[in-house]
C-alpha cells in the first residue's frame, strides 16, 4: 500500500525504511529537506492515491496538532491519519472528532523500540474504529517485529496512547530498580566487579530483561559510568501515568517514586535535602556539610 509519513526524525527515518523493506510505498515529509521525498503536506496529499493514510511522527503537542490541523484542510472524506508521537490520549479524542467532522478517520499509535526498530520491529498499541485500523493493518505489519506478539488494537480512540504511557510509566520503574541496585553494589567494598554481576544477571534469573541488556552494553561502555552527569529528564508520559492514577484513585507508588526520582536528579543542590539534613542536626546533633 501507499503511506504518507510525516516527521522523518531518529524513529520516523528508520520507519520509512522498514516499511519500504516489507514492499510497501512511503511518500516523507519532513522540515529538514534533506531527509524529505517532499517539500510540502500539499505535495505529500499529492502523491498519495485515495483513500489515503498519512502517519504522522512529530513531537507531541503544538507540532501535532499544527500538522493535524493542516491535513485536515488537504485530505478528503474517506481517509486515515495515524498519530504514531507520544501524543496524550485526551488529544487523541479531541483530534478524532475534529476529523471525523470532515469524514476523516483517525488512528492513535504508540509506538516503542527506539533507535533498534529498524532491525527489530516496533511494538505498537493503537486505538480506534476497526474499520480505520483494518484500512492502516498493512503498515502496522510491516512495523511489528517477527513473530505472534508485539502489536495490539487496544481499544477505541486514545487507547493506543494510553496503554503507550502506561508502558513508559513502568519503564520508568523498573529503570530506577536497575539504577538503585546498581548504586548499592558500586558502594560496598565487597563486590569487586558490578558490570559481571549485572551481565551474570541475565541469564537464568527472573530479572533479566532488554533494559538489563542496555544496561550492560552501557557498563561495557563506560564501566563506572563516570562520564555521565546523574541528570535524567522526563519524556511527560511518566507524569500522565501518575496523573491518571490519581484520577482513577489506582495506587502507583513505585512509578510515582520513580518518577519524583528523575525530579531530584536535576538538582545539584537539593533544598528538600537541606531541611533534612537541618532537621537531623536539630534532633540528633548529626553533622551537617556546610558549602564550600
Amino acid at each position: 500500500m501507499q503511506l504518507g509519513l510525516v516527521g522523518l526524525g531518529k524513529m520516523g527515518g528508520n520507519m520509512r525504511e522498514r516499511i519500504r523493506r516489507a514492499g510497501h510505498t512511503v511518500i516523507g515529509y519532513d522540515r529538514n529537506p534533506d531527509l524529505a521525498d517532499v517539500h510540502s503536506l500539499q505535495e505529500l496529499v499529492d502523491g498519495l492515491q485515495g483513500p489515503r493514510v498519512v502517519w504522522v511522527m512529530v513531537p507531541a503537542g503544538a507540532a501535532t496538532q499544527s500538522t493535524i490541523d493542516e491535513l485536515a484542510e488537504l485530505l478528503s472524506p474517506g481517509d486515515i491519519v495515524v498519530d504514531g508521537g507520544n501524543s496524550r490520549w485526551t488529544d487523541d479524542e479531541r483530534h478524532a472528532v475534529e476529523l471525523g467532522i470532515k469524514g476523516i478517520g483517525f488512528v492513535d499509535c504508540g509506538v516503542s523500540g527506539g533507535v533498534w526498530g529498524l532491525e527489530n520491529g516496533y511494538a505498537l498499541m493503537y486505538g480506534g474504529d476497526a474499520d480505520h485500523v483494518a484500512k492502516v493493518q498493512p503498515i502496522f505489519d510491516a512495523l511489528k517485529p517477527a513473530g505472534e506478539f508485539g502489536s495490539v488494537h487496544a481499544g477505541k480512540v486514545g487507547a493506543g496512547h494510553f496503554a503507550k504511557m502506561v508502558h513508559n510509566g513502568i519503564e520508568y520503574a523498573m529503570m530506577q530498580a536497575y539504577a538503585e541496585g546498581w548504586e548499592l553494589l558500586e558502594k560496598v567494598d565487597s563486590v569487586t566487579d558490578v558490570r559481571e554481576v549485572f551481565r551474570s544477571w541475565q541469564e537464568g534469573t527472573v530479572i533479566r530483561s532488554w533494559l538489563l541488556d542496555l544496561a550492560v552494553n552501557a557498563l561495557d561502555d563506560d564501566e563506572h559510568l563516570e562520564k555521565l552527569r546523574g541528570y535524567a529528564q522526563d519524556s511527560g508520559e511518566g507524569r500522565w501515568t501518575v496523573e491518571a492514577a490519581i484520577d482513577n484513585a489506582v495506587p502507583l507508588p513505585a512509578i510515582t517514586a520513580s518518577l519524583f526520582a528523575r525530579f531530584a536528579s536535576r538538582q545539584d543542590d537539593s533544598p528538600q535535602m537541606k531541611m533534612i539534613a537541618a532537621l537531623r542536626n536539630q534532633f540528633g546533633g548529626h553533622a551537617v556539610e556546610n558549602k564550600k
